[in-house]
Order: C-alpha cells, then structure tokens, then sequence
C-alpha cells in the first residue's frame, strides 16, 4: 500500500522538512508538501518518489539557489514531480542519471545551470511544464523520453540540447528567446520534433551537426537571426510541412555533404504550434468513458441509436487528438435531437451522453435537467424568455433535456406565442453557450419536424436528429426479465414464451409505451402473484416468493 507522508513546518506530525520526509520514506512514497517556501537540495537514489504540492500548482516552492547542487537529483531511481516551483542557481534545477524522471506542471528556473538535465539512459516524461530563465532549458542525453506542452524562455543559450544519440520526442512545446540556439541537436542525436514553436533565437531555431538525424515535423519557426533549420555536413534527418517567417535565408540551409529530406508544405492558418496547441487540448477521463459507453452498450436494442451516440464521441476523441497534434479543429455542436416513441429509453441515453462529454472535456460537468413546456412558458410577455433562460442556466455545464420540445411551437390558444418566445430565446443561447451545454430535444418523429420549422435557425443549432426505434417484442422480454431480476424474481419454465406472444399481439401506434408497457405489466405481474400467494392460506416458502408462473402472466395480461 502506497504511503503518504505529509510535509509542514507548523502541523504537529508532519514532517518539518521535505529532506525529513524523504529519508523516512520507502520506495514509492508520496511526499505531500503543505503550502510554504522550501529552502533545500533534494537526493533520490535507487527508490521510487513522488513529490506532490498539495494544494496544487504555484503553492510549494523548493528553493537550492543559494547552494551548488542540484534542486532535485535522482539517481537509479523513479522521481515524479508535481505543481512545484522550483529553484536552482549554477547548478542544474532537476538532474537526473539512470533514473525514471516524470514531471506535470512544475515551474522551473535557474542561474548558469541547466533547468532539466537527463542522462545515462535514463527515462523522462515532461508535461506542462514552464522554465523560465536558465542557460538551458533541458538538456537530454543518451536517454528517451516525451516532452509536450512545454515552454522554455529567457534561456541564455539553449532552448533544448539533445546529444550522445538521445531519441526524445518534444511535442507541442514552445522554444523562446534563446541567446543561441531553439534547440541544438548534436552527437548523434535523433530527435522527433512535433507540432513546436521555435522563435526569437540568437542563431538557428533548429541547429543539427555531429551525424545527427531529427525529424521536424509541423513545426512553425521564426523570427530567427540565424536560419530555421540548419544540417551541418554528415547529418540527415527529416523536415515535413514547417512554417518559417522572419529568418534568414535560406530558411532551411543545408550544408555540403548534409542529406536531409525536405518536404514542403504549409500548415492551415487555423492550425496551432507549440504550447498553445497543448493548451487546447482538454483532460480526458478515458476510464470513465469507458465505463459509460459500457453502460450504453448494456442498454435493451437501440442498435443505430448506440451507434449515432458512439460516432459522435468518437468524433469528440479524434477531435483532441488533432488539437494535441497542432491541426486545424470545426466546431462542433453537441445539440441533438431524439425523435421517435416514448418509452425507448431517450431520458437514459441523454442521461449517458451529458456524462460522456463531462468525461471527455467537451463540457464542464453539471447538472441533467429535464424540463418541459410548462418549465419554459410563462404567463405573460417577457416571463417566457426569462423562465427559459432560468431553466438553460441550471442546465450550465451539463444536459437541457426538453421532453416533449414540439409542444413549444403548438398552438395551445393565447399561450401559443409564448411558446414560440421559449424557442427563439433557446436558439440564441444555444448559439451564444454551445461549448457549455448540451439542449437535448425530444419528442414524435413527425412532430418534432414541425418544431424544427419554428423557428429558421433551430435546424442548424442540432448537429443530427437520432430515430429512437419501437422495442421487438423479445426486447420487451428482456427488459421485463432485467426487472425481474432487479427485484429478485424468478420466470418460471413457460413465461417468458408467453410474454413475447402478448408483446407481439400489441398495437404499436403514436400511443405504444415500450418500456412503459412492460413495466406496466410486470407490476400487475407482481399484484397477480401477490394475490394468488395471499389466497392460498398459509404462508408461501422463499422460492414461492421469489417465482412468478405462467398463470401469473395470465392474469396480468387478462387471459
């Protein structure tokens, strides 16, 4: 079991000191950090650490600017950092040897020393992060890791040095004001370099010597005094679809002997680069999606409406990858509407997809609310428009679901105008608010046709309109057995035959309930077997109470 030990110098039993901390720690503690400055050089050897702030970002600060070690050195060991802010002077502020290195969210800034130092096949994961004023920003060698969504600025000489064959990948990130170089790339050094923004460098924004080989891909460089990219002689690599602005030329120099390939192409004017990109990339709960589309997937029939439902998610993740890659994203209205019967299960689904997109950040997370013409129509002039702005607030980051919606554009006497007063005022917060709410409208196929025609932009404020189906009578089965099941009934041998008969002898008109029939039936199934146990004149044994027979249904169903 993981043990957390709490750093603050003023709680009684907390440890005064993260040094404190760390030397009573076993491998794979976490070492929680109250609020406060912290002046200390931290060592991690041959263990697993995780240092956390604990009340996020910007609180902890561990300051080793007055000493001549590193801030945080780990050696054969796993260290993870977390919201710190972190100081160094001449010496490296994180270095690392051997060693697993993960950081989120850490601020990191240092005199004559390099932020991040890695080396000796070590592996490293940087994420979020932000160095500010340093000679380097990092510096890999000999090792593999991820940097994305970086920032590195106001670095004396080197944005990023990757050398002895390092093979890192840096994503999203954004190199800037550099005295020299963006990222300099030497020694055999293999780096791939995604969707970055490199600029206002002393000389290149991409140097690469010594038989290297990176691969730039998407990347936008400018406002360099050197050029964007240069290959000294012996090098190689690979530059895809770059945009280059205000360096010198060329823009891609290309010494003697050097064999890069060079691939033209120039990004969309609404992709994004470097640290920006990251940045719109919202946090997915990708296991509490899971769970819900499972939930989804569990649900009786409803084929092609789990597989409009799942299309559109499927859009949503591709969507972020494409953010996090740097492309070019439309926009994307999560307003549907969900025509056909009642009783086929349109409040769950709805239910399910505003969860869905809390879990995937394409909505906040809030509330699910259902309402109807009565919670939109007001009385009188004016009182509409207010009720129904009421009704979207409370829905804010979740799921306005309008059961019944088509009402709103009937005429039901003097009252009807105000109904269409409801409509115009949802369309526009539709528009105003679509990346906050999900409107979720309701009703009949035909007639939510006419309540699309209400109004001339209420069409183009829903993405699609999803058919929910009338249930087969042995999908009804299934769900009066899951009833069943739920309330700890037995079918007996003959019932579920039976069942499917009646649900196959029923009308299925405007005014079929689905679900709502079968649930109807099964509580007269209930009342049949209660009475037929009462009736019997002693007192029934636990499988009697438990067994619904045949002769129950009969009863139920009236034959």
């Amino acid at each position: 079991m993981t043990r957390t030990l709490l750093v603050s110098p003023d709680q009684p039993g907390a440890y005064p000191s993260i040094g404190d901390a760390l030397a009573a720690a076993d491998d794979d503690a976490v070492v929680s950090v109250s609020p406060g400055t912290y002046y200390e050089a931290l060592f991690v050897n041959d263990r697993g650490i995780i240092i956390v702030a604990a009340q996020g970002a910007g609180t902890v600060t561990i300051d080793a600017s007055s000493g001549a070690y590193p801030t945080v050195s780990c050696n054969s060991g796993r260290l993870e950092l977390r919201d710190l802010v972190l100081k160094a002077g001449d010496a490296p502020v994180v270095a690392v040897d051997r060693a697993a290195l993960t950081m989120t969210g850490c601020e990191l800034s240092a005199g004559f020393g390099p932020a991040v130092s890695v080396a000796s096949r070590s592996e490293f994961t940087l994420t979020r992060c932000r160095v500010t004023g340093a000679r380097y920003g990092l510096v890999v060698e000999d090792s593999d890791g991820t940097v994305e969504g970086c920032e590195f600025s106001d670095l004396s000489e080197d944005g990023i040095i990757v050398r002895i064959g390092a093979a890192p990948t840096i994503r999203t990130s954004t190199v800037t004001r550099c005295g020299n170089r963006g990222i300099y790339v030497y020694q055999y050094g293999r780096p791939t370099i995604e969707a970055c923004d490199i600029s206002q460098t002393g000389h290149a924004g991409v140097a690469v010597v010594h038989q290297s080989a990176p691969v730039l891909r998407r990347c936008r460089i400018r406002d360099t005094r050197g050029p964007a990219v240069s290959f000294a002689r012996g090098c190689q690599g690979t530059v895809e679809e770059c945009t280059t602005e205000n360096t010198a030329l060329p823009a891609i120099e290309v010494a003697e002997g050097a064999a890069p390939t060079v691939a033209e192409g120039v990004a969309s004017r609404r992709a994004t680069f470097g640290a920006e990109a990251a940045q719109a990339v919202k946090q997915q709960d990708t296991a509490r999606t899971d769970k819900l589309l499972a939930e989804l997937e569990a649900m009786v029939g409803l084929e092609s409406v789990k597989e409009e439902v799942r299309a559109l998610i499927d859009e949503i993740q591709v969507n972020e990858w494409r953010r996090s890659a740097g492309l070019p994203v439309g926009t994307v209205s999560h307003h549907l509407i969900f025509a056909g019967a009642p009783g086929t299960g349109k409040t769950t689904v709805a239910r399910i997809y505003g969860e869905l997109l809390a879990a995937l950040g394409a909505l906040p997370g809030g509330a699910f609310r259902e309402v109807s013409r009565r919670d939109l129509v007001g009385q009188y002039l004016g009182h509409t428009a207010e009720k129904t702005a009421a009704a979207f607030d409370l829905a804010r980051g979740g799921v306005l679901f309008i059961d019944e919606a088509y009402t709103l554009s009937r005429s039901f006497g003097s009252g009807g105008d105000f109904g269409q007063e409801a409509i115009d005022t949802l369309v526009k917060l539709m528009e105003d608010h679509r990346d906050e709410v999900a409107v979720i409208a309701a009703g009949y196929t035909g007639e939510m046709l006419q309540f699309l025609d209400a109004n001339p932009g209420l069409a183009s404020r829903f993405a699609k309109t999803i058919e929910f189906g009338n249930y087969s009578p042995e999908q009804l089965v299934v769900i009066v057995e899951r009833m069943a099941v739920g309330d700890e009934y037995l079918l007996a041998d003959g019932v579920s035959d039976l069942l499917q008969a009646h649900f196959a002898t029923i009308e299925r008109d405007q005014n079929f309930g689905n679900a709502r029939e079968a649930r109807k039936l099964f509580e007269g199934v209930r009342k049949a077997q209660a009475q037929r146990l009462r009736q019997s004149g002693q007192r029934p044994s636990l499988d009697e109470l438990r067994t619904v027979t045949v002769a129950d249904i009969r009863a139920a169903i009236g034959r």
